[in-house]
């Protein structure tokens, strides 16, 4: 069992693989072509991909039963004890900025006791 799913690739590929495999989904194929077939039409989608993105997934005689290969994907497949696992890229972790030294303006009127004026502005004592 072959599976190739395909990512804002263009249509011609798409094309050049139904005639191997079938379409079940937009740019979900799935087949069962020899080991041969496969390499040559994962070469293809490789070579013309553009800027789109390919998974190759297959059936082996392993752990888990299949493998699998990415091309050109953030997500990459990495051997972890004789499994296959994807390995996301980490996240960049955002530092809020620190905040203001000082006192905050609410903490101003606690503080020392704003009066109110005319129209609603705090007046300060002192």
């Amino acid at each position: 069992m072959t599976v190739i799913v395909l990512t804002q690739c263009p249509v011609g590929l798409r094309g050049f693989l139904t005639r191997w495999l079938l379409e079940i989904s937009p740019g979900v194929f799935i087949g069962g072509p020899s080991a041969r077939v496969r390499e040559v039409l994962w070469d293809e989608v490789r070579q013309y991909a553009g800027n789109g993105r390919a998974l190759l997934a297959y059936s082996t005689n392993s752990e888990q039963g299949f493998t699998f290969e990415t091309h050109d994907h953030k997500w990459h497949p990495v051997d972890h004890e004789g499994l296959t696992l994807i390995r996301r890229p980490s996240e960049q972790v955002v530092v809020p900025p620190a905040p203001k030294r000082g006192w905050s303006k609410a903490s101003k009127r606690r503080r020392f006791g704003g009066v109110r004026g005319a129209g609603g502005a705090d007046v300060w004592n002192g």
